[in-house]
């Protein structure tokens, strides 16, 4: 594990919601974690604790790249709706109100997805449920610097 962590100020945003299943697109409606849960945890990430969707913490002006993420599965047909995607993930901390929630940055990697795209700015974090959080809400994302690059 990294030593380095980098700290950045971002704002808790409104996704597409496709990743819990109650956004407006109904082709996944138990949500695409629910569906790619067990392909990662046969991947050798296990994702049992963690929310089923993402919490998307917009770091805007900065931006981030992958660096080496912690693991990275490359062509998991997770759907027959599309081909394969790759996934990266990185280890963060997300501090809100006092507490500190240890996750995962998670990484569909653009040039294989289907859709719901992010901009740069945006990172999607899977937590353990973490009660109190809003959209709006100011939190503190910390990153390992050799897993991901802020820009």
């Amino acid at each position: 594990m990294s030593d380095n962590w980098q700290r950045v100020q971002g704002v808790v945003r409104r996704g597409h919601r496709v990743a819990s299943g109650t956004g407006e697109d109904r082709r996944y409606p138990e949500g695409t974690l629910r569906m790619q849960r067990p392909f990662f945890a046969a991947l050798g990430l296990d994702l049992a604790g963690f929310y089923e969707g993402t919490l998307n913490v917009d770091i805007a002006p900065r931006s981030f790249a992958l660096a080496e993420p912690r693991h990275t599965f490359r062509r998991v047909r997770w759907t027959d709706l599309h081909p394969p995607e790759d996934f990266s993930f990185s280890q963060c901390v997300v501090c809100h109100r006092g507490g500190e929630h240890a996750g995962w940055v998670y990484t569909p990697h653009p040039e294989t997805k289907a859709a719901h795209f992010q901009p740069p700015t945006m990172l999607e974090i899977l937590l353990p449920w973490v009660e109190g959080v809003n959209y709006g809400d100011t939190v503190e994302l910390r990153v390992p610097a050799n897993q991901i690059v802020i820009g």
